[in-house]
């Protein structure tokens, strides 16, 4: 055998590998986080631990996986059949079918509707945070399925026959009429060229087949330019009516069981969301119901909206956790410079601020469902009106930059597709466009603000009840509330205005959660002015082993 003579090792081998981390996964996502078992147990959803640590055992292994093979496998449009009649289907890897079947089958999209009460939000969101994590794509669907029933209820009749459907805990894949399947899922469309979040310049018209008003059908003809997951059974959607822009539940299949006039006109290349499939959509005259009152599609509509704008603050902070924790476990197996990367107090302040980060995040968002659990509560009702658009604009913007940094620590490692990381990075800034930019989020803010003065008391008496828990932090709603006191160039101030809301909220929260290292070093950093513009910037004299333990996945 030829061998080196410097190195007495067979020609060929180069290199013993050493010194990389073993995989993460599998790893029980829920067992493995503490900072989501504490929110859920803080707001009211403990009760909800064992079927959150089956799905967390299913989501840091199975779907996993999963979520690998339905990206590297985009979904396909089949516009017509081989004989040129026009079919407007998607095509779906199996791998996309079968996280759909699982989040259904664990009610993801139907857990506040058939089980209400103290906790049901807070529950659902843990799963949905769950799935988040192996794949977001999918999350889409299972969102707008689950978001669609308040709108739906604004039309008794049409809810009648399709909430039983939509709420079963089923997946059926199938291209059929709602009526042969076992279970529904629902789409929105809003979107239009000319209008985007202005969808009062909404072009699409509303021609009704009879008397015409809520509950009669309609034939609609336009286009949307951003209709996401095309295969679903039905969609909400705006149309101008006879009274102006009004709500439409518009079904793929006609009643009369012929394909509906939807025609998908292509998919949409995304940055990220590769999993599901989102189409420009032409509208031939499609048959349609009204749901809610003619003219007031807006109103109608929002029903929706908030709750799929709440699930965009649920999907951010998944995000966040599940690059945070990659980013923990690198750095607990990596040597560098002769220790420990996770030793190195500079990498040490990086990881540390990233947990901070995480954990505010998933709190917020935690305390934002559990108001939905107590919708006759005025006090709940008034605070969830402004902290979803303040927890909307705040939680989904600090997505990208998190990310990214959890994606440094890891170096290359983070940038190959081999790796979730890419995966999280190019998914990491949708949910700041969708349903509203941050621009959107913050006159929602103005607007509850003028309409209903009362919310921005709710806000405030929230933020108090953490008072003398933290001297930053009632330093920093003293001057909150001087800034409030301002009137003049609201608008122009408004982004500052719901940062700082939202910094008060995510404060007060995690000082009344009473894991004091984390409440410390977020009201030190956060509130307190002693923090750089980049991560791993936090102050001296914090405990960031106690932090980055906190955060550590088990086994990390």
């Amino acid at each position: 055998m030829n061998t080196s003579q410097h190195t007495n090792m067979p020609y060929g081998h180069t290199h013993e590998v050493f010194n990389q981390p073993p995989p993460l996964e599998p790893i029980n996502l829920y067992t493995s986080d503490q900072a989501l078992q504490d929110g859920v147990a803080r707001e009211g959803g403990s009760w909800g631990a064992q079927q959150l640590t089956r799905y967390g055992e299913l989501a840091g292994g199975e779907l996993m996986d999963l979520g690998f093979a339905a990206n590297v496998h985009p979904p396909v449009l089949q516009a017509f059949d081989r004989f040129g009649h026009r079919i407007d289907t998607v095509t779906f890897h199996p791998a996309y079918h079968h996280l759909m079947a699982t989040g259904k089958e664990h009610g993801i999209h139907s857990l506040p509707w058939t089980n209400p009460g103290q906790g049901a939000h807070v529950v659902r969101a843990a799963l949905h945070y769950l799935h988040s994590q192996a794949e977001a794509g999918t999350g889409c669907p299972l969102t707008m399925t689950c978001a669609a029933i308040p709108a739906l209820r604004r039309q008794g009749d049409v809810a009648d026959w399709w909430e039983r459907r939509i709420l079963a805990n089923s997946y059926d894949a199938r291209d059929l009429p709602a009526e042969q399947k076992t279970g529904l899922t629902i789409g929105m469309g809003m979107t239009e060229k000319q209008g985007g979040s202005d969808v009062r310049a909404n072009t699409t018209r509303a021609y009704p087949m009879g008397p015409g008003g809520p509950g009669q059908p309609y034939e609609l003809v336009g286009h949307k330019w951003f209709m996401s997951a095309p295969m679903s059974d039905a969609f909400l959607v705006l149309a101008q009516s006879d009274k102006g822009l009004s709500c439409f539940l518009m079904p793929r299949w006609r009643p009369d069981a012929m394909r509906n006039a939807i025609h998908l006109q292509r998919l949409k290349d995304k940055l990220g969301d590769k999993a599901n499939a989102s189409a420009e959509v032409e509208l031939c005259g499609a048959w349609a119901v009204m749901v809610g009152e003619e003219g007031r599609g807006v109103p109608t509509i929002l029903e929706m909206v908030m709750q799929t704008r709440l699930d965009c603050m649920i999907g951010s902070a998944a995000i966040m956790r599940q690059a945070l924790a990659q980013a923990l476990h690198h750095a607990a197996h990596r040597e560098a410079f002769g220790k420990k990367i996770a030793d190195q107090p500079l990498m040490q302040n990086v990881l540390a601020d990233l947990a901070i980060e995480s954990e505010a995040h998933t709190a917020l968002m935690l305390r934002v469902c559990r108001a939905y659990d107590h919708p006759h509560d005025e006090q709940e009702r008034l605070f969830a009106r402004l902290a979803t658009c303040i927890g909307k604009y705040w939680i989904c913007k600090r997505t990208a930059v998190t990310v990214n940094e959890a994606q440094e620590c890891l170096g290359g490692a983070g940038y190959v597709e081999e790796h979730i990381m890419p995966r999280l990075y190019r998914q990491s800034p949708l949910n700041s466009i969708w349903e509203g930019s941050g621009n959107i989020q913050c006159l929602d803010m103005l607007r509850a603000m003028a309409r209903e003065p009362r919310t921005m008391e709710a806000m405030l008496l929230e933020i108090k009840q953490a008072k003398s828990g933290n001297r930053h932090l009632d330093g920093f709603v003293a001057h909150l509330e001087r800034e409030l006191a301002h009137c003049e160039a609201l608008e122009t101030r408004s982004r500052l205005l719901a940062e700082q809301l939202a910094l008060a909220l995510q404060g007060s929260i995690l000082v009344r959660a009473g894991c004091h290292a984390m409440a410390d070093a977020f009201c030190a950093s956060r509130l307190a002015g002693q923090h750089g513009l980049a991560f791993g910037t936090l102050p001296c004299g914090l405990d960031l082993p106690a932090i980055m333990q906190r955060a550590m996945p088990h086994g990390g």
